[in-house]
């Protein structure tokens, strides 16, 4: 039955994932102006628009496949840079080990479970046996073919360590050659310096300027210090906001259409000219933009970015401390110029920490709530349990299509549907956390991301059975083990068929983007956008690498309990690679890079699932009354846990800071660069706020041109 229900989930996701390929293979063929599918493209290709019928526009398209799984490393680099690199690499990465595990898993391990006869004795009947058999819980316990797969669980354990000390040494040094290969960058010569003292009567500005020119005075350049802009950025939002009903009306050029009320959404108020009334408003707006920008001068927040001659010069500044208190002149890298997030330059250190523990405590609120759907997925799994919430669907769920699609298709589903609302939240409360810049917030959101999706998918509907009502087992270590074994099989069908909706369904459709579609429609629809005011998507690596480690989470954990799941990981992964290399190419571009380091997530997310399948495996042996193999398990985690350490050690402080040798060599190669003159001079201001930089929305010289005249 279960079986039987998971081949319907598998039929349904088949004909979705087809439909999602034949609508993609057809709309990327129509004009320029369908931003949603291809926006890169568009953007920077400026495709003609045609206007006649051509049949080719009708007819799906393979090409599209074949170019994305022909996109080489180099090409993807120069595309959408190293972040992007490591992103397909993670794919790799998983089709590799998922490829030595679906070989063992699915060849040796298989067959040795489904010929067992602990649960039953019956195997004519294929399509109707439960997927337990399939599993190693119907291995007969106490057997000796159980040693297979305590053998498995060491080959794998090793082979997976060489691929993530072969990937962590690869990265790395490719991050080392990029770094090598790239021109001077702001952010390499420029250091971010927090808690500046003031004495009375002096400037922050003063400050700084005495505290480099003193102390580093040999390597320092210029400084940029930050200021408060909340009320200037609000002025710009409003003038932004008219400019565009402004351009809006000219371009519609419709004298009838001119006349119209000034008070709320145009209802109320006296009749005005709508140009004139705009007009008007833009430039009281501009006035006090202009104003506003004179009078932040004096609002200067302790913190500046410090600019130096070479980058080694910045490096020694981030590394040494600066003053004998720790909490004054403390500095850290800066971010690319186009990387900053200015709003929490003006918070106090007391709101930095407030915010972090509200962000703390909103993560929790937003884990235990979202255990509701957690619940009502697993009622869903449970045919006797539905029928006792709902009697009334007795007769429909005797119903074998009926129940197969509720059993089988409809709870993976649900979760999905409630887990994509959770990376924009992940965002947000990473956004008022204080990180200032957007890479930051995106690696704090999507380290949120990863520790919510392996609690609220994994270990919530594994414990969710039985063990829920045993949560207080993890305060006593010793019974983790045997809780995991019995808990963890059981729910093989689930996470198959949650693959199979949440993995292949949803990667097939980030070809559609039907939901960014359906908002640019409604946003033209409704707030009167137009194309221009859309920006081309960046890559969301927070919603996807969290989905992409939970997927192998996964695959290591029933690697060897129920490796029937492995051949759905492997479409995934391959379906993954496809769809992201196209997104990459045609659709996303990266607002900011950072060097790879997201890699560093991935590698502790998969020495986690290592553990946790070495102490599944411990419990399982030990219900199986193999106690020799358990004990023998038990080394496996600490020789994982130390080689983890090794890689952290050997590789992790490359992607914290470039080492000196490397700073050194570039700054020596710069001194035979003849742009580098002309760089220092930009990287003055290449900090300057940019609420702070001059404005003409009117265009006026003399104060009472309009642009829109001029434009129009």
């Amino acid at each position: 039955m279960i079986l039987s229900a998971l081949l319907t989930s598998v039929g349904i996701n088949l004909g979705l994932c087809f439909l999602y390929f034949t609508l993609y293979s057809i709309l990327r063929k129509q004009p320029g102006n369908v931003v949603v599918y291809e926006p890169r493209w568009v953007a920077e290709e400026n495709s003609q628009h045609r206007s006649f019928f051509n049949l080719e526009r009708l007819l799906s398209s393979p090409g599209w496949v074949a170019r994305a799984w022909k996109l080489s490393e180099e090409e993807l680099l120069s595309i959408s840079g190293l972040d992007a690199v490591v992103f397909i690499r993670i794919f790799i990465f998983s089709l590799k080990v998922f490829t030595f595990a679906g070989i063992i898993g699915v060849f040796i391990l298989l067959p040795i479970n489904f010929v067992g006869n602990q649960l039953s004795t019956d195997s004519s009947d294929l399509i109707n046996k439960s997927l337990d058999s399939f599993s190693i819980s119907n291995v007969d316990n106490g057997s000796n073919w159980l040693w297979i797969h305590f053998s498995a669980v060491y080959i794998f354990t090793a082979f997976v360590c060489y691929l993530l000390y072969a990937e962590y040494d690869y990265i790395s040094s490719k991050r080392i050659t990029c770094f090598y290969a790239s021109k001077p960058q702001p952010h390499q010569f420029t250091v971010l310096v927090r808690g500046i003292p003031v004495s009375l009567g002096s400037s922050v500005t003063e400050s700084v300027e005495s505290f480099f020119t003193e102390y580093h005075s040999s390597t320092y350049l210029s400084h940029s210090v930050v200021r408060q802009t909340g009320k200037l950025q609000r002025l710009l939002s409003d003038a932004d906001k008219w400019y565009r009903r402004l351009v809006k009306l000219k371009a519609k050029n419709l004298p009838h259409k001119r006349s119209g009320r000034d008070g709320f959404l145009g209802l109320f108020g006296r009749k005005v000219d709508l140009l004139d009334h705009y007009e008007k408003k833009l430039q009281d707006i501009e006035d006090n933009v202009r104003m506003e920008q004179s009078s932040v001068v004096e609002k200067e927040v302790p913190a500046a970015f410090v600019s130096f001659k070479s980058r080694y010069g910045a490096a020694a500044a981030v590394h040494i401390e600066q003053g004998v208190n720790p909490t004054e002149w403390v500095t850290e890298p800066a971010p690319e110029p186009n990387d900053v997030h200015w709003p929490f330059f003006s918070a106090s250190f007391l709101k930095r920490w407030i915010c972090k523990i509200i962000v703390f405590i909103a993560c929790i609120v937003l884990t235990v709530l979202f255990l509701i759907p957690v619940v009502i997925v697993q009622g869903l799994t449970n045919l006797d349990q539905l029928e006792t919430w709902f009697p009334f669907l007795s007769s429909l769920l005797s119903i074998t299509f009926v129940s197969e699609v509720i059993t089988g298709y409809l709870p993976s589903l649900i979760l999905q549907l409630f887990q994509r609302i959770v990376p924009p939240i992940m965002m947000m409360l990473s956004s008022v956390q204080g990180h200032n810049a957007l890479s930051q917030i995106q690696k704090s959101a999507c380290f949120k991301f990863l520790l919510f999706t392996i609690w609220n998918v994994f270990f919530a509907n594994v414990l969710s059975g039985s063990a829920l009502y045993q949560v207080n087992v993890f305060l006593e270590p010793k019974e983790i083990p045997l809780v995991l074994a019995e808990a963890v099989p059981s729910q093989a069908s689930f996470f198959i068929a949650y693959v199979v909706t949440s993995g292949w369904t949803s990667t097939a459709s980030e070809l559609f983007r039907l939901f960014p579609l359906i908002s640019i429609f409604m946003k033209k629809k409704f707030a009167g956008k137009d194309d221009d005011d859309f920006e081309v998507p960046s890559v969301p690596y927070h919603g996807q690498i969290p989905k992409i480690a939970l997927f192998g989470l996964l695959g290591v954990t029933y690697f060897f309990l129920a490796p029937l799941i492995l051949p759905f990981l492997l479409v995934y992964y391959c379906l993954g690679y496809i769809v992201f290399c196209n997104q990459l190419l045609n659709v996303y571009a990266p607002k900011f890079e950072t060097g790879g380091t997201f890699w560093p997530i991935v590698h502790g997310s998969m020495i986690f699932s290592l553990v946790l399948m070495h102490i599944i495996a411990i419990g399982i042996f030990g219900l199986k009354e193999l106690p020799l193999a358990s004990i023998f398990c038990v080394p496996l985690p600490f020789l994982t846990l130390l080689f983890h350490d090794y890689c952290q050690k050997r590789f992790l402080p490359i992607f914290k800071a470039y080492p000196a040798e490397c700073l050194v060599k570039k700054d020596h190669d710069d001194q035979n660069d003849p742009s580098m003159p002309e760089f220092l001079d930009k990287l003055v201001t290449a900090y300057r706020d940019p609420a702070l930089k001059p404005i003409n929305y009117s265009g006026r010289s003399d104060g009472h041109d309009s642009l829109l005249q001029h434009a129009a």
